[in-house]
C-alpha cells in the first residue's frame, strides 16, 4: 500500500499517546503514588471526561420544537416532540437537529417588503400570462410551517435562498419559491383575467395552495401551506389606465344590479302583498254575495212551503207579495191621477213630489 509523502498517516485519535501525554504531565505524582497508583489516576481522568462528553449530549425541547436524530449519521424515524430535558449520543457519535416547528413562516412571490409596493416588485416573480392571454402582475404571500422535520431536513437538497436568509439544505428555499411560482402560474393561465382581478379571487387563492401542496408533497418536503393571499393584482404599467377604466365600468355595473335588485326586493313583496289582499276581499265578497243568496234561497223555500200547504192562505200570501212587489216598485216610477172633474192633471213623482199639469177648457 502506497501511503502519501511523509510516511503513513496517524490516526487521529491514538488513545495511547494521550495516555503517553497524561502519565508524562503526572509523572511527579505518579512517583509518590507508584506504579499502581498512577494507573489508577489516569482511569479516573479517564472517566471524568467521559462523564462530561456524556454530559454534553443533554438538551432541552421547548413548545412548538421537535429534534431530529442521527447515530453514526443514521436518521431515527420518529422525532422527539416531548418538551423538557432529553439526552441524546454527543458527537462524534451522534447529533440532533432542534427546529421549531409549529412556527407560522412566510414567503413573498412578486415582491420584496411589507405591502408590496412598487418600489419592491420583482417583475421577473410577478408577471405572468392569464388564460386569455392578457399579461398581468400577480403578487402573492405564502403562509406555512414544518409538518414533518424529518422530511424537511434530509429529503431535499436546496441551494437556499440569501434574500430571505434561508440556508443551503432547508427545502423552503428555491424549492418552495419556485413551486409557489409554478403553481400560481399553472391556475392563472387556466383562468381569465377577469377572474384573477374581480371576480373569483378566493377561488384563485385556494386552487393555488391546493395546487402547490400536491408539489411540494410529491417532492417530500415535509411543509405544510396554511394560507395563500393574493396581495395586489392589477394590470401591467402599459396599460394600467385602461384596465382601471374598464374596472371602474364594471363596478358602476354591479352597482346598478344591486340598486335594480334592491328596487325588485321592494317592489315585488309588497305587489304580491297587495295581491293577496285583493284575493282575500274578492273572497269575503264571494263568501258574503253566496251565504245572501242561499238565504233568501232558503226564506223563499219557507214561503214556498207555507203558500202550499192551505189554499185559504194562498190568496192572503199572494195578495202579501203583491204589495211587497209593489212597495218596491212604485217608489220609482211616476204616476198620473186623473180625475173628470179635475182642471189639471196630477204626477206623482217616484220621490213623492206632485206636479200639476193644467188641461184645456172642456168641450
Amino acid at each position: 500500500m502506497a501511503f502519501p509523502q511523509g510516511g503513513p498517516r496517524q490516526p487521529e485519535f491514538d488513545l495511547e499517546q494521550i495516555l503517553g501525554r497524561i502519565k508524562e504531565a503526572l509523572g511527579p505524582i505518579g512517583q509518590k503514588l507508584g506504579s499502581g497508583g498512577i494507573g489508577l489516576l489516569v482511569a479516573g481522568v479517564v472517566a471524568l471526561i467521559l462523564v462530561i462528553w456524556l454530559a454534553t449530549g443533554v438538551y432541552t425541547i421547548s413548545p412548538g420544537e421537535q429534534a431530529a436524530l442521527r447515530l453514526f449519521g443514521q436518521v431515527r424515524e420518529a422525532p422527539v416532540s416531548e418538551t423538557g430535558l432529553h439526552w441524546w449520543w454527543p458527537g462524534p457519535v451522534g447529533s440532533k437537529d432542534t427546529v421549531l416547528t409549529s412556527e407560522t413562516r412566510s414567503m413573498q412571490l412578486g415582491f420584496r417588503g411589507q405591502q408590496g409596493v412598487a418600489d419592491a416588485a420583482v417583475p421577473v416573480e410577478a408577471l405572468m400570462i392569464s388564460g386569455d392571454l392578457n399579461i398581468v402582475d400577480v403578487r402573492m404571500v405564502v403562509q406555512y410551517n414544518i409538518s414533518n422535520i424529518i422530511d424537511f431536513l434530509f429529503r431535499v437538497d436546496d441551494p437556499g435562498e440569501l434574500a430571505r436568509d434561508i440556508e443551503p439544505g432547508e427545502p423552503d428555499g428555491r424549492t418552495l419559491k419556485d413551486a409557489s411560482e409554478a403553481a400560481l402560474r399553472l391556475v392563472v393561465g387556466q383562468r381569465s383575467i377577469d377572474d384573477v382581478l374581480t371576480e373569483k379571487r378566493e377561488e384563485v387563492q385556494t386552487a393555488t395552495q391546493d395546487k402547490l401542496q400536491q408539489i411540494l408533497d410529491s417532492y417530500g418536503t415535509g411543509i405544510n401551506i396554511l394560507n395563500i393571499q393574493l396581495q395586489d393584482v392589477k394590470a401591467p404599467e402599459e396599460v394600467r389606465d385602461a384596465f382601471d377604466d374598464v374596472l371602474r365600468a364594471r363596478q358602476e355595473k354591479d352597482t346598478k344590479i344591486n340598486q335594480a335588485r334592491s328596487f325588485e326586493n321592494d317592489i315585488i313583496p309588497r305587489a304580491q302583498g297587495d295581491a293577496q289582499r285583493i284575493i282575500r276581499e274578492a273572497e269575503a265578497f264571494k263568501a258574503a254575495r253566496v251565504a245572501r243568496a242561499e238565504g233568501e234561497a232558503e226564506r223563499f223555500s219557507t214561503v214556498l212551503n207555507e203558500y202550499a200547504k192551505s189554499d185559504s192562505s194562498k190568496q192572503v200570501t199572494r195578495q202579501r207579495l203583491y204589495l211587497e212587489a209593489m212597495e218596491e216598485i212604485l217608489p220609482g216610477i211616476n204616476k198620473i191621477i186623473v180625475s173628470p172633474e179635475a182642471e189639471s192633471v196630477l204626477i206623482l213623482g217616484g220621490q213623492g213630489n206632485i206636479t200639476p199639469i193644467p188641461v184645456g177648457p172642456r168641450p
